[in-house]
């Protein structure tokens, strides 16, 4: 490795760096024959350190090392794939420290970014469905779906007066897509700006049966499902398709994923049939989803909106809530 970093001898190991100049630590890992797994500081939930990976995605986008097919990012990682007939993994290696120890303190970085705006119906008849069928196939003693819903739940599980202060608190929330994984499509939004403070355990078992389009929340992650699954998220609502593979509506004609890491989401409410008419006007390519383009200057979401650790977003030093329904 060049600069700075320190060879180690462990097996899955290649080498590692520690934090400097403003820039994580990082560890390079061995995954499989043709790959490598960089990790970028320690594992913990911090939003900063995903800011981190999206900018080395567009440093590798623009200095692409010989040999590189595919890069996946993660919360806090980047999967690497590259052909081993072109290059060697140490090169690889020694490529990837290299942009790493160009990059500069992130409170002057502005990360390319989309503001996507999607309509969201609570507490609709197919998310309710789906929490049903659990209790009746599944859990029929689950707490988390007393009264045949999860809202309730994930409303007393975080000390709300109700569920109007979770919508609220949902609605106000800008959403960070740090990365798309679990599905093909899937987005794990956090909150980037607003009140949000939510946390909550997940499904205890998994959940079956999820509807495409559903809404959930597991820790302080929101996911929106890109098709019929099963889950283990707290179900409150249902947006708009965010993935087609027919290409139906217009927006999916380049991609089948309407969702990629660095995009924000906004959710503004409507009623059930108001969305099920919009669903309608997606798949006949009649709507038009709201997507702007908006990059994002880091500056104020690295001085304490997003702090490290596994305290809230919102700084108020509170630990998220995790694991499972007990």
């Amino acid at each position: 490795m060049t600069g700075a970093g320190v060879p180690v001898p462990e097996h899955a190991v290649l080498a590692a760096a520690p934090a400097a100049g403003g820039r994580p630590s990082v560890t390079y890992r061995q995954a499989g024959d043709r790959c490598v797994l960089v990790e970028y500081g320690p594992p913990e939930l911090d939003l900063r350190l995903n800011f981190h990976v999206l900018r080395m995605l567009s440093a590798l986008g623009a200095d692409p090392p010989p040999g590189l097919l595919d890069a996946a990012p993660g919360l806090r990682s980047v999967l690497l794939c590259f052909d081993p007939s072109r290059t060697a993994r140490t090169a690889l290696v020694d490529h990837l420290h290299t942009l790493h120890e160009r990059q500069p303190d992130l409170s002057g970085v502005t990360l390319p970014s989309r503001r996507v705006t999607l309509p969201l119906a609570f507490d609709d008849t197919a998310t309710r469905e789906a929490v049903v069928r659990y209790a009746r196939t599944i859990r029929p003693d689950a707490s988390n779906t007393r009264g045949g819903n999860n809202i309730d739940y994930i409303a007393a599980q975080n000390g709300l007066p109700g569920r109007d202060a979770l919508y609220e608190a949902i609605l106000a929330t800008e959403w960070w897509t740090a990365f798309t994984g679990f599905a093909p499509g899937l987005p794990f939004l956090f909150p980037l700006r607003g009140p949000t403070a939510l946390s909550v355990p997940k499904y205890n078992p998994t959940r079956a049966w999820t509807p495409e389009g559903a809404v959930g929340i597991g820790g302080p992650c929101v996911a929106i499902y890109p098709a019929e699954s099963p889950g283990s998220y707290q179900l409150f609502g249902r947006t708009l398709p965010v993935s087609d593979v027919f290409a139906r509506n217009r927006v999916f004609g380049d991609d089948p994923f309407l969702l990629r890491a660095g995009d924000r989401v906004r959710f503004t409410l409507c009623g059930e049939e108001e969305l099920l008419e919009l669903r309608r006007q997606v798949l006949e390519d009649q709507y038009v989803y709201r997507i702007e383009d908006a990059p994002l200057a880091l500056a104020a979401h690295v001085r304490g909106a997003v702090p490290g650790g596994t305290g809230h977003p919102d700084g108020s030093g509170r630990a998220w809530a995790g694991g499972e329904v007990p």
